[in-house]
């Protein structure tokens, strides 16, 4: 990537009680970026050869060559993050972002990286499955002081074994891994020909609850979340996976959520050849078109791209594909609320009733009529393409494959043009219409619903 995309943020007047003057002297400058897109890739133009990775709605931290080591200079700080189109939130990451920078070395590499804390408490950085030495390892009170604000700490290792990595902080780690502080390494093999392909993605998993309305994380929330995201984005906002047709394609799934994601491809298979404990051999491998990524896994995938098309690759939980979700309203399908809406349109003029015929009519109902939103607040399904309305939201994106794309082009080539009579569509047919009957009440004329009570963390 052109350092021209970047703001240069220098380091003057960073207090580093850990590193002497001379060593501040010599920090490599900062580099950060807002721009919530897929960058282009970063080749390297030091150090040894390897064919970068794309990263999904993020960018790779340029470095700088010193005494034949990789300097890399992070800052953890409060960040702005557009979750998509219409929303901002408030969150911490590193150098402009959350996730922050990918970090690309390659296998046998020295590293030395540079953690300047400009947040509000003390942080550290943990570099998740990594061999390295215990005293960098990053766990604040157990390997080293944690890292006070206005403080530079350096980490230095050797990058021993290729694969998938994530860093993120081990300093009052629920709080600052809910406000968005996470970010994916990727140490590349000495040989670049070694398990290469056409395209590599990579992109973290990770989730907030944010109430409608508001910018910051509730940081307490351990399972009811609303916002499920890939890399800090919600569909419509997440960058579509694009290749040419017949290219060989690897993506690289990081989860830092506290639950479990099945990640589903459709229209093709993958097998998984690569985990946080290194490359899967082909012995072990198998076909598959679901995935599951278990808290604090990593997934590598591959395939063939070579069906074309726009096709849906999403988490296959469907409440982790819509966003701003609200987890306490009851179930209405197939419950008459005519007499009702009557009553509350004479005290509330704008009151519409949702929900008779399923949770999609609330998406119709905004089109046809201007339904606000709180400020800062997405609608739950959204998303439009070329057929209409996706209502998809959150853990969900599309793979397109086209016959033709430039080797190093990661912009979105727009919709599919499907060849004539290859599409489904609507027949004939001679059925009688359709009646719903409502559900007889009891006898009693009452129907009770009884939900056992839940612990006190609603679990």
């Amino acid at each position: 990537m052109d350092r021209r995309h970047f703001l240069q943020m220098g380091v003057a007047g960073v207090v580093a009680t850990t590193v002497n003057k001379v060593a501040l002297a010599a920090i490599p400058d900062a580099v950060t970026t807002d721009n919530a897109m897929t960058a282009p890739l970063l080749m390297p133009n030091t150090g040894r050869p390897y064919r970068p990775v794309a990263t999904l709605n993020g960018w790779s931290l340029p470095w700088r060559m010193k005494n034949n080591i990789k300097e890399f200079h992070l800052i953890a700080e409060p960040v702005k993050r557009e979750i998509a189109p219409g929303m901002v939130a408030n969150l911490w990451g590193y150098n402009g972002q959350s996730p922050g920078p990918t970090i690309e070395v390659v296998e046998g590499d020295m590293v030395r990286i540079y953690v300047t804390n400009k947040l509000p408490e003390h942080t550290s950085i943990h570099w998740h499955g990594q061999r390295l030495p215990n005293g960098m390892d990053g766990v604040s009170g157990l390997t080293q002081a944690s890292i006070k604000p206005g403080q530079t700490y350096m980490y230095e290792f050797e990058a021993r074994r290729a694969g998938t990595f994530m860093y993120h902080p081990h300093a009052d780690e629920m709080t600052q891994m809910a406000m968005g502080m996470m970010g994916s390494w990727i140490t590349h093999p000495k040989d670049p020909k070694f398990m290469a392909v056409d395209r590599d993605y990579v992109f973290l998993l990770n989730a907030y609850d944010i109430e409608p309305g508001s910018y910051l994380p509730k940081t307490n929330t351990m399972l009811n979340f609303n916002l499920w995201t890939f890399n800090s984005r919600v569909f419509p906002g997440i960058s579509p996976i694009v290749a040419k047709q017949g290219e060989k394609l690897r993506v690289r799934v990081g989860n830092l959520t506290m639950t479990n994601h099945p990640i589903h491809l459709h229209g093709h298979e993958f097998e998984v050849t690569g985990t946080d404990g290194g490359w899967v051999p082909k012995t072990a491998r198998w076909p598959e078109v679901t995935t599951d990524i278990a808290v604090g896994q990593m997934r590598a995938v591959e395939f063939i791209a070579n069906e074309l098309g726009d096709w849906a690759f999403h988490c296959h939980k469907s409440h982790h594909t819509m966003n701003a979700m609200g987890h306490d309203f009851p179930n209405m399908i197939g419950v008459s609320q005519k007499g009702l809406a009557n009553t509350f349109s004479k005290l509330v003029p704008d009151y519409m009733p949702m929900g008779k015929t399923g949770m999609s009519e609330m998406t119709e109902m905004s089109e046809m009529m201007d339904m606000p939103l709180p400020e800062n607040t997405l609608p739950m399904m959204m998303g439009k393409g070329q057929f209409g309305n996706l209502e998809m939201g959150g853990m969900f994106t599309t793979l397109k494959v086209r016959k033709e794309l430039a080797k190093n082009d990661f912009k979105d080539p727009g919709d599919y043009q499907h060849p004539k009579n290859s599409v489904a569509k609507q027949v004939a047919n001679d059925l009688p219409p359709v009646e719903r009957v409502d559900a007889p009440m009891p006898e009693s004329g009452i129907e009770i619903n009884v939900r056992k009570p839940m612990d006190h963390m609603n679990h």
